[in-house]
């Protein structure tokens, strides 16, 4: 298994992820190889700094960089030996297994489906977040920025992509799917979940236990919530912004500090044909080497050649 790292990509490139690729190298299994690709002076540099074996890894050099003020649709054409077109390349040419960055969240949703391609049948890949309950366990809200408009049948189709998640990434055996309303009735909401109630309702293709309103999203009220990208980025920015205030107010509590995002690393995006992770732009080495991890997770799982079963 190869796992690739956009080491140019987020706000402390490249010395977070070069930082997490060597920590994410001590904990990941040996059959398992780390593939660095960016800037050689950078990485080398890096590692040097940090005290990182170059021998530990494969390294692939680029000399372009992608930034966060590129247009995404534009970088595949206009910067092809940037570290995230490449790695989209070495992703579609079957090189590696997964390509994971935290740099252009755009320009990596538009290589996905410009280079990788969504898998048939699927409308809509989406990102999700990850929520810790009380309880030890982890919700799923998705979609949570990817798509900030739908429509019902893109809703029941995230339902369907976050209970195979739910399955093989969060370990729920039959988890309990809802969709995310401003009431429990189902003639409650506005015109798209209405429509996409009657759809889910009566599913045989998930465990649809009705709507969910906001305040049960920490709970075990439901396993998976599906929601359009704008109102599930909107439930992640404020989950974030609550971390923070609360480590602001000096509180130290074992549930809240599961909120840290560094502890998740980053999302894959579902509904494609490999295995692609984002990670927040803003990460710390812990963050990338979590990101790591999950890369390698999703992988072993299969999480996309199983997704992809469903719809082929």
């Amino acid at each position: 298994m190869k796992i690739a790292i956009d080491i140019m990509g987020g706000d402390f490139a490249p010395e977070a992820n070069v930082s997490g690729a060597i920590e994410a190298r001590k904990e990941l299994p040996s059959e398992c190889t780390i593939v660095l690709i960016g800037d050689k002076d950078s990485i080398h540099n890096s590692l040097q700094e940090l005290n990182g074996d170059p021998n530990d890894f494969e390294i692939v050099y680029t000399t372009e960089v992608v930034t966060m003020s590129d247009h995404p649709a534009r970088v595949i054409g206009q910067k092809p030996d940037s570290s995230i077109v490449k790695g989209f390349k070495l992703l579609a040419a079957k090189e590696i297994d997964c390509f994971a960055s935290t740099g252009n969240t755009g320009a990596m949703l538009a290589g996905s489906m410009l280079v990788i391609n969504t898998i048939p049948g699927v409308i809509r890949p989406c990102i999700t977040s990850s929520i810790p309950r009380p309880d030890g366990k982890h919700n799923l809200v998705l979609d949570v920025g990817s798509n900030a408009d739908c429509k019902p049948d893109v809703l029941y189709q995230f339902a369907i992509l976050g209970n195979i998640y739910s399955k093989l990434i969060l370990g729920f055996d039959n988890p309990k799917v809802g969709l995310l309303n401003i009431g429990e009735e189902e003639e409650k909401g506005n015109l798209l979940t209405q429509s996409a109630h009657k759809l889910m309702k009566g599913s045989t293709d998930f465990n649809f236990i009705g709507n969910v309103e906001s305040r049960y999203i920490f709970e075990d009220f439901a396993d998976v919530i599906v929601c359009d990208g704008f109102t599930g980025n909107v439930i992640l920015k404020e989950a974030e912004g609550l971390y923070k205030l609360i480590k602001k107010r000096g509180i130290e509590d074992e549930y809240f500090n599961k909120f840290n995002y560094e502890n998740y690393g980053g999302t894959p995006i579902l509904g494609i044909n490999s295995n692609v992770i984002i990670g927040h732009g803003i990460s710390s080495g812990k963050a990338v080497k979590n990101m790591l991890v999950l890369s390698y997770e999703v992988t072993k799982n299969e999480l996309s050649n199983k997704i992809k079963e469903l719809f082929i």
